[in-house]
């Protein structure tokens, strides 16, 4: 099968979840939910839950829950403004990898713009990367709503057949393989029976890259 295109997550895809990195913004989303709702910390950390798991992220579930009320810049500043050179590195074997894959790659995330910028250059990777499909640009409808991989396959004019999305959270994967792309799972526990089925679990983004090779080689 040809490659048309490969969809990278961004957030403990493309750097390892041990970083510290969504820790951090676990830490700083919690906070924030405390101050604008007037929540204690526990509180704060069920209400994050809530909207999670109803909403896909944090941020749309405050969206949908208070209106008007949420300030979305200011949340997407508060969260994410992060000096990343304290969690990444530039990362050789990654950048080669990369550069071994010859179709188009794209970053698919929940997070900004600007926090995805960070973080490929950290990793000093930015150079690969034809388009950043941010959670702006899916108007901050995330992932897993559907009409978010719908909109990017209609900007890159492909069906999803011929498209790998590389993704670390599970319950993203499901929309991606209705519309026909072939999927890629990141997952520490990569040989672990009670992982939700993808085409592929692999435990890191250099073996995920490595998959993506051999699809491409045929």
């Amino acid at each position: 099968m040809p490659l048309t295109h490969v969809l990278f997550d961004l957030d403990n895809t493309l750097y390892p979840d041990t970083s510290g990195i969504m820790q951090m913004f676990d830490q700083r989303i919690s906070a924030y939910v405390a101050d604008v709702l007037k929540l204690d910390m526990e509180a704060a950390r069920q209400a994050r839950h809530e909207f999670y798991t109803t909403y896909g992220t944090t941020l749309r579930g405050l969206q949908v829950t208070y209106g008007d009320q949420i300030d979305v810049e200011h949340y997407l500043s508060y969260v994410h403004e992060l000096e990343m050179d304290a969690f990444l590195k530039l990362d050789a074997a990654l950048d080669a990898r990369l550069a071994e894959i010859r179709a188009p790659k794209s970053v698919f995330t929940n997070s900004p713009i600007e926090h995805t910028q960070r973080v490929l250059a950290a990793l000093g990777v930015e150079r690969h990367f034809k388009h950043i499909f941010d959670i702006r640009y899916h108007q901050f409808e995330p992932k897993p709503a559907t009409t978010t991989y719908q909109r990017v396959l209609d900007a890159l004019g492909l069906a999803g057949r011929g498209v790998v999305f590389l993704e670390d959270s599970p319950q993203n994967l499901p929309p991606a393989k209705q519309l026909g792309m072939t999927t890629i799972l990141l997952s520490p526990q990569a040989n672990d029976a009670a992982v939700p089925p993808a085409d592929f679990v692999v435990p890191d983004i250099l073996s995920a890259l490595s998959v993506v090779l051999e699809l491409e080689r045929g």
